[in-house]
């Protein structure tokens, strides 16, 4: 089973397993992928929603990674999806082949080239230049802004 992010409406993902998705995908969609979305879901696309405590257990994979400001409610929900039905996720998100990889999610990418590896991002002030594990609206030392920051 595949699990379709919009990138795959988008670009025209192929495959001959079965897919599904989510039902918020297709606000993400207009004109052509739209009606691509129409076509699969009217050939058999199975539209999932994922439980609450998968969405939730998602969103603490997501923190953990530092990746879940980047991720829209869509992101989290497909991720989910492909964690509850064992499945293959089927995006070019970043973040989320992020998360994916941290629970043992399979990823296939369509139109960019995947994640190398796994990572935990630092959140770093711009002030005092002090480092967080998580990360805050602003630093708790100092006050200044966070950026994400590459942990290698």
């Amino acid at each position: 089973m595949y699990v379709l992010d919009s990138s795959a409406f988008i670009n025209e993902y192929h495959t001959d397993e079965q897919i599904a998705t989510i039902p918020l995908v297709k606000e993400e969609l207009e004109g052509e992928a739209a009606f691509r979305f129409d076509a699969l879901e009217g050939s058999g696309m199975h539209l999932h929603i994922p439980e609450q405590d998968t969405v939730e257990r998602i969103e603490r994979a997501a923190r953990e990674t530092g990746d879940l400001a980047e991720l829209s409610e869509t992101d989290v929900r497909l991720v989910a999806a492909a964690f509850e039905l064992d499945a293959r996720l089927v995006t070019d998100d970043y973040a989320m082949q992020n998360v994916a990889e941290k629970l043992d999610v399979a990823v296939e990418v369509i139109a960019r080239d995947g994640i190398s590896e796994q990572r935990d991002w630092l959140f770093q002030c711009a002030g005092c230049g002090r480092e967080f594990d998580e990360n805050h609206d602003r630093c708790p030392i100092c006050g200044s802004s966070l950026s994400r920051k590459n942990p290698a």
